[in-house]
Formats: C-alpha cells, sequence, structure tokens
C-alpha cells in the first residue's frame, strides 16, 4: 500500500502547511506518493520530534441518503 500525498486535496492546506513534514522537507509539492515503509519512517521521526508530523486531511464520502 502507498500513501499519495496531493497537497492540492488537502482540507487543512494553507492551515496546516507550516507544520507538515511535506512542507518542512520538501515544500509544498503538487503530489507526492511514499510507500509504507516511508510513512512508517515519516512516523518514528515524527514521534522523535526530529521532524512535524504529516497534516494532511483528505476528504471522505458521506453516507447516501436515500429521500422518502
Amino acid at each position: 500500500m502507498t500513501t499519495r500525498i496531493d497537497c492540492d486535496t488537502c482540507l487543512v492546506r494553507g492551515l496546516a502547511c507550516h507544520d507538515c513534514v511535506v512542507t518542512v522537507l520538501l515544500g509544498p509539492p503538487p503530489e507526492l506518493t511514499l510507500a509504507d515503509d516511508e510513512t512508517h519512517a515519516l512516523d518514528v521521526l515524527a514521534a522523535g520530534g526530529l521532524v512535524p508530523p504529516l497534516r494532511m486531511v483528505t476528504a471522505v464520502p458521506g453516507p447516501v441518503i436515500e429521500s422518502a
């Protein structure tokens, strides 16, 4: 499994960019894909206080509400 980071679809873009590991390490990319081991490595670095955590928030589809 891979993690695709697309700053254009991040719901907190602009609000959390200053404290996001992607921006700190690479600047805001148009799109970035990370493998699971790379995502885990970033999580470990963030847990150790060496880099900020990934702050990307993506929208998820909501429930389908059928009208009666």
